[in-house]
C-alpha cells in the first residue's frame, strides 16, 4: 500500500489501514446504450481511478470518508443501512456495504477511506470506479472469496439499487476485467470477455478525451426515460432485448414503431454492428486510423436518434475532427461529460487548440483534456505479482 494512501487513512482514523486497492475509470471506445439492451461494449480502464483504504471494526458502524471531500467520516450503523441513507460518494460506498450483506455474507464494521483521479462528472465512471474499489477492498478484508464476475454484480447492483442510477453493466467491467494495452470486448448477454490489443501509440496515434465542463448528471429521469423506452420497444417487437435485432431487422422493426421509441432501436441496433465491426478491425490488426468513421457515426446516432448529446458534446466532436481526428464522439451516458478522440500524437496541440477555440466561438466553457492509454482492472495496492 501506498504511504500516502495509508497516511490519509490514519489522518482521518487514527490508525492505518489493513489493505487498500485501487480501481480504475473507463473510456468507452464504442457501444454505447447497448450494455443494458443485451448488446456489445468495447470499453478500456484508464489509468486514472479511486483507491478504497479500509479497516475493519467490531461494533457495526460504517465509517467513510474521502480526500476529494474533506470534513468527518459519513457514518451509519449496518443495521440503519438503506437506499437513500447516505448521499453523494459516500453512498455509492455504503452501497456496496448494503449489498454484501444483502447477500447474506459475513460483513461487519469498517473505516473507509476514498480517494481519486477521475475528473468527477466528465462520464469517466468515477462512480463504478469508487463501487469496484470498495467492492474489492472489503472482498480482500472480509476474505469473501467473490469472483470478478460477482463483484462487478456487486458493484452495479449498489448502484442500481441502492444509489438508484439504472446504468448496465459495462462501467463495472471495464474496471474490474480490463487488462492494460487491450480493450474489453463484453457481451453484456452472458458476460463473455475477450481483450482486444489496442495500441494506437505504434502508429503515431493516441486517445484523447476532451472534458467539456458540462456536468454529467443521469440521475434526473433521461437515463432511466431511455430504458423505459427500449424495454417499449421490445414489448412491441416481442423480443427479449433489443440485441435479438440485427440491422437486417431494422425496416420492419422500425415500420411497427412511433418515434422516438423507432429511434432508440435504431441507434441500439446500428451501435451493435459498429462495435462488431471496430473489434473485427482492430483483432486483424487493421491501422486503427479506420475505426475513426465509426466512431463518428457513433456520434451522429447518438446525437440524432437516441438524443442524448449537448451543444457542448457536438462542438468538441465537430472542432476536433476539423483538427484532423480520425473520428471523435462522446463518451458515457450523455447530457454532459466528455468526448472521446482518435488524433495523431503529434497533433494533440492543435487539436486542444482547435477544441478550445470552437468552445470560445459557441460561448461555453474551455474544456481540459486527458490523453488515456487502456490500463489494468482493479487490484490491491500494490498489485501482486502477476495481476492484470
Amino acid at each position: 500500500m501506498t504511504s500516502a494512501a495509508s497516511a490519509a487513512f490514519a489522518g482521518v482514523y487514527g490508525r492505518p489501514p489493513e489493505l487498500a486497492w485501487h480501481a480504475p475509470g473507463r473510456i468507452n471506445v464504442i457501444g454505447e446504450h447497448t450494455d443494458y439492451n443485451d448488446g456489445f461494449v468495447l470499453p478500456a480502464a484508464i489509468p486514472q481511478g479511486v483507491t478504497a483504504a479500509v479497516g475493519a471494526r467490531t461494533d457495526g458502524l460504517v465509517r467513510i470518508a474521502s480526500a476529494q471531500f474533506p470534513g468527518p467520516p459519513a457514518a451509519v450503523r449496518l443495521d440503519d443501512l438503506a437506499p437513500g441513507r447516505l448521499p453523494g460518494g459516500a453512498g455509492y460506498a455504503a452501497g456496496v456495504v448494503w449489498e454484501l450483506a444483502r447477500r447474506g455474507l459475513p460483513v461487519t464494521g469498517v473505516d473507509i477511506h476514498l480517494d481519486g483521479d477521475v475528473p468527477q462528472g466528465a462520464g469517466l465512471s468515477s462512480s463504478a470506479a469508487l463501487e469496484c474499489a470498495v467492492a474489492g477492498a472489503l472482498d480482500d478484508l472480509w476474505r469473501l472469496g467473490l469472483p470478478p464476475a460477482t463483484l462487478v454484480d456487486v458493484a452495479r447492483r449498489a448502484e442500481n439499487d441502492f444509489v438508484g442510477m439504472p446504468c448496465g453493466v459495462m462501467d463495472q467491467s471495464a474496471a474490474l476485467l480490463s487488462r492494460a494495452g487491450h480493450l474489453l470486448f463484453l457481451d453484456t448477454r452472458d458476460m463473455t470477455t475477450r481483450h482486444v490489443p489496442f495500441d494506437p501509440g505504434a502508429f503515431g496515434l493516441e486517445l484523447l478525451v476532451i472534458d467539456t465542463r458540462a456536468p454529467h448528471r443521469l440521475v434526473d429521469g433521461e437515463y432511466a426515460r431511455r430504458r423505459r423506452e427500449c424495454a417499449e420497444a421490445c414489448r412491441i417487437l416481442g423480443v427479449s432485448a433489443l440485441r435479438d435485432l440485427d440491422p437486417g431487422d431494422l425496416p420492419a422493426a422500425l415500420a411497427r414503431l412511433a418515434p422516438p421509441v423507432a429511434s432508440r432501436v435504431r441507434h441500439v441496433v446500428t451501435e451493435n454492428a459498429r462495435v462488431l465491426a471496430t473489434v473485427a478491425l482492430l483483432t486483424e490488426g487493421a491501422d486503427p486510423r479506420r475505426i475513426g468513421p465509426l466512431l463518428d457515426a457513433a456520434h451522429r446516432s447518438l446525437r440524432d436518434d437516441y438524443e442524448v448529446s449537448s451543444i457542448e458534446l457536438d462542438t468538441a466532436a465537430e472542432s476536433a475532427v476539423a483538427a484532423g481526428a480520425y473520428g471523435a464522439r462522446m463518451i458515457g451516458g450523455g447530457f454532459g461529460g466528455s468526448v472521446l478522440a482518435l488524433i495523431d500524437s503529434d497533433r494533440r496541440g492543435a487539436t486542444k487548440d482547435a477544441v478550445r477555440n470552437g468552445a470560445a466561438r459557441a460561448g461555453l466553457p474551455e474544456p481540459a483534456f486527458l490523453t488515456v492509454t487502456p490500463a489494468a482492472g482493479a487490484g490491491p495496492v500494490p498489485p501482486r505479482a502477476g495481476s492484470a
